[in-house]
């Protein structure tokens, strides 16, 4: 099998052409655990893999390292549109895509960066995934069974839930730096209110128009940036008055231009890098 490993602001992903290297369903989940391994395998964040769509020429999927397989992933799609382009799939700089989060419409910029109509932030618990009534958002509530989470003896965390296609709970923190992600991410991700498990961010607020995001993915675990998690934190920021709808989102593997314009669309701004090909 032939691959491609790429990075969205080193979010990394193993890349296949499934226009040219079928791969049965049967066997994804396990291969994804393989490849994604940073000791035995390529090492990656996801495997993604490009394939012909139902009502589009492109469909995305991907899997996690763990074997499961996401709805989206902000910056897999980025590198989607910089992969597709570079197998000669397509010439075209507006790109339509199928995801398991809908159809999405993926522009080259003249720089090279890649722009995504990400489609609108779905903000009621039903909409997200949630316990709880189906048509109640959950903005700035308490997460139950976090209090002492932080410290000993720190009150309950408090969150605002977005889904961008998949779900993300973001909880505003005055030193993201502080957080033990390995220790206090895996409890996030499994908390009672989110049954199929969500993607958990610390964001601190620099300014009106700049934050900082650090993330523990579903699936994943700590990694240095999450593409539908920055739109999600955008939008939780701009919900909770904290910035302005276009912000930058600072992740520690570099910075995402996020626009949340006013019927509730979401734009995300970034670069899509090739590391290198070969076999697998």
């Amino acid at each position: 099998m032939h691959f491609t490993k790429m990075h969205g602001i080193g979010n990394d992903f193993v890349m296949v052409n499934g226009f040219r290297e079928p791969i049965q369903d049967s066997a994804v989940a396990e291969l994804a655990r393989e490849v994604c391994d940073r000791r035995f395998g390529v090492g990656s964040d996801g495997l993604i893999v490009a394939a012909p769509g139902r009502a589009e020429r492109f469909a995305m999927r991907m899997w996690n390292p763990d074997g499961s397989e996401s709805e989206m992933c902000g910056n897999g799609i980025r590198c989607f549109a910089t992969f597709v382009r570079d197998q000669g799939l397509t010439e075209d700089t507006t790109i339509p895509v199928e995801t398991g989060a809908g159809r999405l419409v993926l522009q080259v910029l003249a720089d090279g960066q890649v722009r995504v109509d990400m489609g609108l932030a779905r903000l009621n618990r039903g909409e997200i995934g949630m316990a709880g009534a189906a048509d109640e958002p959950f903005l700035d509530q308490e997460l139950p069974g976090t209090a002492g989470l932080l410290s000993p003896g720190s009150p309950s965390l408090r969150g605002t839930a977005v889904s961008m296609g998949n779900p993300h709970i973001v909880v505003f923190v005055d030193d993201a730096a502080t957080i033990d992600l390995e220790r206090v991410g895996p409890v996030l991700e499994t908390n009672s209110l989110f049954p199929r498990r969500v993607n958990a961010h610390f964001v601190q607020v620099l300014t009106p128009t700049h934050i900082l995001q650090r993330t523990w993915e579903r699936g994943a675990g700590v990694t240095l940036a999450c593409g539908t998690g920055a739109c999600a934190c955008a939008v939780a920021s701009f919900l909770n008055r904290h910035t302005e709808r276009y912000c930058s989102v600072t992740l520690p593997g570099g910075d995402l231009q996020v626009d949340y314009r006013e019927d509730g669309t979401v734009f995300m701004t970034g670069p899509a890098k090739t590391v290198f090909e070969g076999e697998w």
